[in-house]
Formats: C-alpha cells, structure tokens, sequence
C-alpha cells in the first residue's frame, strides 16, 4: 500500500469520528492508533516467545527486562496477552483492557502514549460508543515495517499532521520539515565527508534541538544508509510539541535508536543534552518566534555564564528567537581537535542583516564570522514550506573548513531550482526534484564562483540553463537571441560582511556662527557637538577610515570630525545585493512604438463602435 492510500485509509477513521469529536481533535484519537497499531505490527511476530519468557523469568524472580527485549528482537516490549486483534473478541471490557495493554508496554513505549494522552482519548471513545469500531478500523491493517517502511511511516505521519493542521488552523511547518528542503541539507552536509563515511564501520552522531517528527534525523540516516551499509549514525534530538515528540520517538524506536536520546521540553529554557557535543546537526526552528516566555532563562544563562554558556555572544531581539537556536547549535560543535563538526540551520532573512552595528544579531554575526565558522549560505526559492512563502536560506556552518574554504563564505543562489507542485500544500506551491538538487549541491561542493546563462530565442523565450563556471565560456546565443548571465554561486573574504559604523560629529555655533567650545574637564577648549547635526556612516572594514572620511565627507562638511569612541564594528550579510543584476530600461524609441501600437488599436475599435 503506497502512502497516500494508507493516508487515505486511516483518514478515514475521521468518519467515525465526526458528530463527536471536532476535526482539530481528529489527531488526538487516529495520530496515537497508527503509532500503536505500528508497535502492535512489530511485536506480532514474537508475541508468544516474550509472554512465555516473561513467565519463566517472572517465577526465578529474576528482572525480565533484558531478557524480554532480548526476545522481542527490539528495544521494547509488551507483557499484555491482548493485542489490538484479541481486543475485539471482547467488545464488551475493550476500554479496560486496551488500558491494561497500552499498559504492559515497556517504559519508553508508555512515556509515548502518555504524551498523547492516550488514555482520555480511551475514555471518551468507550462514552461515545466509538472505541470497539475505531480499533476494529486499525487491527485491519499491517503496519509492520515489512509492508509499510520507515520512510513510508514518516512520509503518512507528515501528511495526517498537516490535515489535522488545516483543520484547526494551527502551523503545520511547526511540526516537520519538506522532504527534498531535508535531501538538499542532508547532501550539503555529507558531501565533503563521503570518503570517510564510506569507511567500513563508521559511526557518526547527530542531533536535532527542533526535532519534530523526527524527518531530518530519519533522512540523515537514510542517506548514510546508501552511501555505506554498514556505518551507523546515532541520532539525538528534542522536542516540545508532545504529540510530535511521540512520534519521533516511536520511530525512533523501531530503528532501533537509544530513545533516551530523543529528550522532552523547550531546548532554548531546558537543554535536554547539557554538555553533550555532535559530529553533525540539523535544525529547521521556527521562523519569526518571539523567545519572551524562555527570556529569563536565556537572560540568566547570557550573563552568568558568558561563552562558558550557549548565549556567550549576544541576544537577539525578542520578537525573533531564530539566532538563539544557532547558537544552542554552536554550543554542540564537537571540538575541532575531536574531529569538528559540520551542521545546517534553516532561517529566514532576517538573521542575514537584522540589527545594526553593536546589536545582538550583528553581534552574532561578528562572532561566526571573525572565527570563520560560515561554509556557505544557500538560498532556497520562495514558497518551500507549508506555513510560510518567505525567502528563507540554508546556513552550513562548520568549525572544520577544508582547505580550500578557510577564511571565506560561499553564497548560492538557489532561488530558480524548483518546479511547480500539482497541487498546492497549504502555503508550500513549489518543490526541488532531484536534479535540482543535485545541482545545488554541485555548486557546493566545487566551492567555485559560478553564473546561470540563460539562453532567450528571437521571441525572447527561454530554451536553455546552462551553470558557467569561472574560466569557462558563456554559451552562444542562437540567431535573433541572446544570453544572460546571473551570478550562482560566489566566494567573499569574511571580512567582506564587516563594516565599522563611525560618528561624525559637526560643531554647535552661537548666534554669531562662531563655534561652542567647551568651559570644563576634558571638552574644554574643545568645539562642542550639535546632536541636531550628528550622523553616522558605515565603512567597510576593508577600507581605511581616514581615506573614506576624507574623500566622502570633508568635501561637504569641513568642520567635522569622528568621535572614536562610539565607533562600533558591525556585520551583516547583504545577500539579495550580492546577486543584483542591473537591467537596463527599455529605449524611449521601443516604448513609444509600444504606446503608439495600443493607441492604433484603441482608435481602431472606436471606430467600428462609431460605425
């Protein structure tokens, strides 16, 4: 059964449901039936082997535990003789022993269906008469691993989340990521390590602070999986949504992962991996969230710990939480000395180059950048994801550049590699295939400046993409045609981003235009500045500041000067400029003719109407 039939299947559930429950509650009874009826599945199999274990350790008086999960051939287990099947044999005491089952479940599994709350949902199905026929509906169909695979499993999850997001208005982008933004992340990743990983034996660790349903941390996996067989990623992550976190660890679970490393709670207030570091991570956090409710927790932390802490820094403005997240993950690096560490983050523009020189942002921005930690920066095109058609970009930050990178910045242009989707998914109207991506990650991957020639026939219609690397010829434009050419992929020194903001000072002057100076202390003797005629500028930090003070500003205010002590060293990453081409209007001549042709044509229809 494909993942959209299966979707389809257990949407269906919401038939039975309607009358009684609100279609936003919907997922508080079918998201944790899939997952138990998935457990159910898996443990089919070696039911009767863990029950009859369970009994003969239970009379040596020895802990079952190790042994049950030994027999089970799983990390979980199940004590209850009933299974979702043998539940219908007893209409009449289902509620009590779907209870007792759910109960009989090793630790782990019954920390999942508490946080979904499962058994409220028990109740209210057996008062609404519905609990016999909703399990009926999930004990007819296998979900085991076999017929339904992990990748299957994530893919059905997500999009009965999303439904049940519609449905009650909430963000569905909140809860996981779009498949090809993850293959594309995954890819930039991993690109520049495919010899090692390769390695018979590798084992490499990763870690998601927004985990969701766990999608980045399975296509991680998957994607090691078919570089090397045999290497093993241990996956970590956590999660403050309880539904979601449920099902990141019930997957989890069944991959055989340690779900002791999938943790509970607010990552930014309560890091659930305290002093723990990664060899990769991946986070897509919530665009544009303001962080007020963990503000005294952060504050704190900011303060008293300094960079010994996660917020060492700076603090963002806290209408925007996303920087926090980057730094929670710069704060897991694994050291450089240990192997370093590679990690991709989703944002929004607004970490780009919100806040000025001084600020909290540019604050962060100067620490990334004077301790070259920024790979690359990749834009994605508009309208990815489900809640939101924003311009966002793939930040790759690493503390181990290769060679070829250190000391500079690569900025994609990803924003032309989608195609149209079928049907549109909330605000998500655009999609990567594979191609796309794989060019994307090309472009990475050479770290070399690159353009897009497109190729315009006499009509000025496009009928060819071609990547021109440097060094290499632009492709001819057919007869009538033209090429052109759009800047992809470019490299910059860190110090590009840099500026220093300086204040220039004008002096006050009394009725008679003569300068104030100051009567005491150090000013005396001194011109007094006019806070009316103050002004700052921002020169790069690439040029000298005497140079520019002089060629841009004594020309038109003689009488000023720089007070040194506000200058302030700022950065930000001015993306959109980097691309600009500039597009020269079109001739008057050209214009004219186009004016000249619809006044005919207008003339030409009063006419007729006249005649």
């Amino acid at each position: 059964m494909n993942q959209q039939a299966l979707s389809a299947f257990i949407w269906s559930v919401a038939d039975l449901l309607r009358g009684d429950y609100k279609p936003a509650d919907y997922g508080s009874v079918i998201l944790p039936f899939t997952v138990l009826r998935r457990l159910d599945c898996v443990l089919e199999g070696t039911k009767a082997d863990v029950l009859a274990e369970y009994d003969l350790r239970e009379k040596s008086g020895l802990n079952p535990e190790p042994f049950l999960r030994r027999k089970a051939g799983v990390s979980f287990y199940n004590t209850s003789p009933m299974d979702l099947g043998k539940l219908l044999g007893d209409p009449d005491n289902i509620a009590a022993n779907l209870t007792s089952y759910v109960q009989g479940f090793s630790p782990e599994v019954r920390d999942i269906f508490e946080k979904f709350e499962f058994h409220n949902q028990i109740d209210k199905l057996a008062r609404a008469k519905l609990l016999f026929l909703v399990t009926e509906k999930f004990a007819g169909i296998d979900l085991h691993p076999d017929k339904v695979s992990n990748n299957q499993m994530g893919y059905v999850f997500e999009e009965l989340i999303r439904k049940f997001a519609e449905a009650s208005n909430e963000t569905a982008g909140d809860h996981f990521t779009p498949r090809e933004v993850i293959r594309l992340m995954v890819n930039l990743l991993f690109v520049e390590d495919d010899d090692v990983l390769s390695k018979p034996g590798v084992v490499r660790t990763i870690y998601d602070p927004t985990a969701g349903t766990g999608g980045m941390l399975s296509v991680a996996e998957e994607h090691l999986a078919e570089l090397n067989p045999g290497a093993r990623l241990t996956m970590s992550g956590q999660e403050l949504n309880p539904e979601s976190y449920a099902i990141c660890k019930a997957d989890m679970l069944i991959k055989g992962q340690d779900v002791s490393n999938i943790a509970f709670g607010n990552t930014l207030s309560d890091d659930g991996h305290h002093g723990q570091t990664y060899d990769y991570m991946l986070a897509n956090p919530p665009f544009g969230v303001e962080w007020k409710k963990v503000e005294k927790e952060v504050r704190k932390e900011h303060e008293s710990q300094g960079y010994n802490g996660r917020f060492g820094p700076g603090l963002p403005r806290v209408s925007d939480g996303s920087l926090l997240f980057l730094m929670h993950m710069l704060s897991k690096m694994r050291p450089a000395t240990e192997g370093g560490c590679r990690f991709g983050i989703v944002l929004n523009g607004s970490p780009l180059f919100t806040g000025g020189a001084g600020s909290g942002e540019s604050e962060i921005r100067r620490y990334m950048l004077e301790n070259d930690l920024v790979e690359a920066i990749v834009a994605l095109p508009t309208d990815m994801f489900y809640n939101t058609g924003i311009a966002t970009y793939v930040w790759i930050v690493s503390n181990r550049k290769p060679a070829s990178r250190k000391g500079q910045v690569q900025l994609i242009d990803g924003s032309a590699f989608w195609q149209k989707m079928r049907k549109s998914l909330g605000s998500k109207r655009k999609e990567m295939d594979e191609e796309q991506i794989r060019r994307i990650t090309q472009l990475f991957g050479r770290a070399e400046e690159a353009q897009i020639a497109t190729v315009l026939d006499a009509d000025g219609k496009e009928v060819g993409r071609e990547i021109v690397w440097a060094g290499e010829q632009a492709p001819q434009a057919p007869e009538g045609g033209k090429v052109k050419l759009a800047p992809l992929s470019r490299l910059f020194p860190n110090s590009a981003f840099g500026y220093r903001t300086i204040t220039v000072e004008r002096p006050q002057r009394d009725e008679d235009g003569n300068v104030v100076l100051g009567q005491r202390g150090k000013a005396k003797g001194r011109p007094q500045p006019d806070s009316a005629l103050r002004d700052t500028e921002n020169i790069s930090l690439d040029e000298d500041v005497d140079a520019y003070f002089t060629r841009e500003v004594l020309p038109h205010a003689e009488d000023a000067w720089i007070d040194e002590s506000k200058t302030k060293v700022g950065y930000e990453i001015p993306f959109n400029r980097q691309f600009y081409v500039f597009e020269p209007p079109r001739a008057l001549e050209e214009i004219d003719a186009d004016l000249k042709q619809v006044t005919d044509r207008v003339k030409k229809m009063i006419e007729e109407l006249v005649d």
